[in-house]
């Protein structure tokens, strides 16, 4: 290992003049992991420079995020490297593609494909490197260096496998199918409610539910009313049956007038027999307050 040090020590000093490389101090390097249900953060500080970190949001793959004090790279796009460890001879640096740097502190955010072969190098004693060439010739990078990377990663996937199985952004809205002719949930349906579920016991922020209940336009206009209703209300009755509260719970019924797709073969019926579950944030001041005369199962129509 000591030898490893002393070639990365050995290139770093072999960098042309005109090269500005902002890394930290091998001795000093250090990688963090944090998170808890809806993100994980594994970040190795860059010394006066920020940080480059791998973000992995709930439901999504990580990605590769650089994060800096000011803009020091200026605008632009710069070159995303996975370079060879110099006690490696032989093996050449994968060039990932460009990023386009922005302004803030977040200079950029790799895509997903990138930050997996990042890691990969990582796993493999491979640096990533952001590149970036001013107009004038100079050349900027920064650096981030694999030293203790294999133990950040393991406790980094400790944090991963705690994480909820999809985002608020993938999981705020959900259609109910109803394939049969029925109103009873079937074991697909339940799945689905349960990740929403699960999504609003973790963030209690989440804590109101809209329900839109459709049906297809076999029966009558009454009986396809009704049918939207009581499909709407199974769906009350399985929240309520996992401890939410029926004042958290706007129920509206539609029955045939808003089909998915045209009511024209069983196929395009059975996608229109659905409810429509919607997730939002209400501010404890605006919530509406209970009220005993008009429930969630006395819900209107449209």
């Amino acid at each position: 290992m000591r030898q490893r040090y002393l070639a990365l020590l050995s290139v770093f000093a072999s960098l042309p003049a005109m090269a500005l490389t902002y890394q930290t101090r091998l001795e000093n390097i250090e990688w963090t992991v944090e998170g808890d249900k809806f993100e994980c953060r594994l970040t190795q500080p860059i010394t006066d420079f920020g940080s480059g970190q791998f973000v992995r949001k709930a439901g999504e793959q990580a990605t590769f995020r650089l994060n800096a004090y000011n803009a020091m790279l200026g605008g632009g796009s710069a070159t995303l490297l996975a370079a060879a460890a110099p006690w490696q001879p032989g093996r050449g640096d994968l060039n990932l593609g460009t990023v386009r740097l922005g302004s803030g502190n977040v200079l950029f955010n790799s895509s997903q494909a990138q930050a997996g072969q990042l890691i990969s190098g990582l796993m493999d004693g491979r640096s990533p490197v952001v590149r970036h060439a001013a107009g004038d010739g100079r050349v900027s990078e920064v650096r981030l260096l694999p030293v203790k990377f294999s133990k950040a990663f393991n406790d980094y996937q400790t944090c991963v496998a705690k994480l909820l199985p999809q985002n608020f952004d993938q999981v705020k809205q959900s259609q109910i199918g109803f394939p049969g002719e029925g109103i009873e949930l079937d074991a697909a349906a339940r799945a689905k409610l349960q990740v929403m579920l699960e999504y609003m016991k973790a963030d209690p922020t989440v804590n109101h539910i809209e329900l839109d209940g459709h049906s297809d336009n076999s029966g009558n206009r009454l009986t396809n009313r009704e049918l939207s209703r009581r499909r709407a209300l199974a769906v009350v009755d399985f929240f309520k049956a996992n401890g939410i509260q029926e004042s958290q719970i706007t129920v509206r019924f539609h029955g045939e007038r808003y089909p998915l797709v045209p009511n024209t073969n069983a196929a395009n019926r059975a996608k229109n027999r659905r409810v429509n579950v919607h997730l939002t944030r209400v501010a404890p001041a605006a919530a509406p307050a209970p009220q005993a005369s008009t429930p969630a199962t006395a819900a209107t129509t449209s």
